[in-house]
């Protein structure tokens, strides 16, 4: 991490031209209840390195991000940042490490009022999805760069869905009410990438506690588009899901020497 004044803006390493440049924030306070009891779900530990540290450099792979924002627990920034300094991260890319809120909505609006001038794309990360690829993180920089004002990363589905009532009941069956056309749904990933004015307006405006800050923009009225997601950008939430990113990243060592 430095305090060196930040480089002027360089033609775009995903595109060619002179573009904005991008940052990337990872809100990174949540306890993460359902990997069990023990430290933050940011801070389990992924082929021996901590998810945070996997995600951090997955969102500095790209040449595209300059500065990457981390959203501690409110009481363990310090303990963030040393675990920065301890890891080696790309010297190209500048780090940030800020107190995070109570709610994930709340720490991302302090990790955006962290950000410097001069940063005119942001990308939001979940820090439980380790090992997004860089080629995921550049597409979704492009489509803002193109004029998109809010950009995610998406999958189709695989299996049907349905839409339920609630159960009458702990433990009673749940009534079918609609079958909806998975044609036309898509699983939402991460990076979300938006133009900075628009994100810090939908947060300024949207009060609603919200699952992903893209649905905020929805509510402005604006238009959000998809790129492709990949199958490796899973979010790591239940204890199967760490056993599938180990089994990822073992393979990724083997075979890409990652």
């Amino acid at each position: 991490m430095t305090d060196d004044p930040l480089p002027p803006p360089s033609p775009s390493p995903v595109s060619g031209r002179t573009a904005a440049r991008t940052a990337a924030v990872i809100p990174a306070a949540g306890r993460g209840v359902r990997l069990g009891p023990g430290a933050p779900k940011a801070l389990r530990a992924l082929g021996g390195t901590p998810m945070l540290i996997h995600a951090i450099r997955a969102m500095a792979d790209s040449r595209a991000v300059s500065l990457v924002v981390v959203v501690a627990p409110p009481d363990g920034a310090a303990e963030v940042k040393t675990l920065l300094d301890a890891h080696a991260l790309p010297d190209r890319t500048d780090f940030l490490v800020v107190p995070g809120g109570e709610s994930r909505q709340e720490s991302v609006k302090l990790g955006l009022d962290a950000l410097p001038d001069g940063y005119d794309i942001v990308l939001v990360h979940d820090a439980a999805r380790p090992l997004v690829p860089v080629d995921t993180v550049d597409a979704v920089i492009e489509a803002v760069r193109d004029g998109a004002p809010a950009v995610v990363p998406a999958l189709p589905l695989a299996d049907t869905v349905k839409q339920v009532e609630p159960a009458a009941g702990p433990g009673e069956p749940e009534p079918v009410v609609a079958t909806p056309d998975r044609s036309l749904l898509r699983a939402v990933q991460t990076p979300q990438g938006f133009d900075r004015a628009t994100l810090v307006r939908a947060h300024g405006t949207v009060k609603d506690n919200v699952t992903d800050d893209a649905s905020m923009v929805e509510q402005l009225g604006l238009t959000v588009v998809t790129v492709p997601g990949h199958e490796e950008a899973f979010k790591v939430t239940r204890p199967l899901d760490l056993v599938l990113a180990e089994a990822v990243l073992a393979r990724r060592r083997l075979n890409d020497g990652f």
